[in-house]
């Protein structure tokens, strides 16, 4: 990680978030926004490696910044930090593009561990938001195997690889296969199941139980 967006409304969290990220990651640079204007004038101005984004905004929702990024710069990891647990605020900024979601009661080390877990391709979830998505998906059952998406063999394991945490290279180790035939697939993959990222490709596998919790 190079540049990091910081988006927090109150100065002292703020300040909390930026030390984080400067413990998490060497010689990063780190810009701060403080609203929704702000963190559209500097991501108009330059490419974020990371985009750490709070969820209520004096101006609006920072679900909008994550769906702005997700169009205009699609390579952005963005990971939400706020206080809301409930499926109102998760689910709609995972659906946006968010690939990640802590909660700011964590800890300091708790957070940087998550955030350096970016670099293993390991989402930055915190536990009771895993539990959330996967009880979610896994209360209404299965989809219907007529609503299954047709994967081959394949491209189920490497879905399954990724939605435990494996990178692209990783995945590709274990399975045997290049770094690019998994690429491909993934893109096949992501097609099917009609996602644009990590995060969402593993909650629609859970979702039509194509992955087990």
């Amino acid at each position: 990680m190079q540049t990091v967006l910081v988006l927090e409304d109150h100065p002292e969290t703020r300040e909390w978030l930026s030390s984080i990220i400067s413990q998490a990651f060497k010689e990063v640079e780190i810009a701060e926004a403080s609203s929704q204007a702000q963190a559209r004038n500097l991501i108009g101005e330059k490419k974020f490696d990371l985009a750490l984004i709070d969820l209520n905004l004096p101006d609006g929702n920072g679900v909008d910044i994550i769906r702005e990024l997700n169009k205009i710069s699609p390579d952005t990891y963005c990971v939400v930090a706020t206080i809301f647990d409930d499926d109102d605020y998760l689910f709609p900024a995972l659906e946006a593009g968010a690939q990640g979601y802590l909660l700011k009661e964590q800890t300091t080390d708790e957070f940087i561990q998550s955030l350096q877990g970016i670099i293993k391709g390991e989402p930055p979830i915190s536990p009771s938001i895993a539990r959330k998505m996967i009880q979610h998906f896994h209360s209404g059952g299965p989809a219907d195997e007529e609503e299954k998406p047709e994967l081959s063999g394949r491209e189920k394991e490497i879905l399954g690889a990724i939605a435990k945490g494996l990178s692209r290279n990783e995945a590709a180790e274990v399975l045997g296969i290049t770094s690019n035939t998994v690429a491909s697939h993934l893109k096949s993959i992501y097609g099917k199941l009609n996602v644009s990222n990590r995060a969402q490709a593993t909650l629609e596998a859970l979702r039509l139980g194509l992955v087990k919790p």
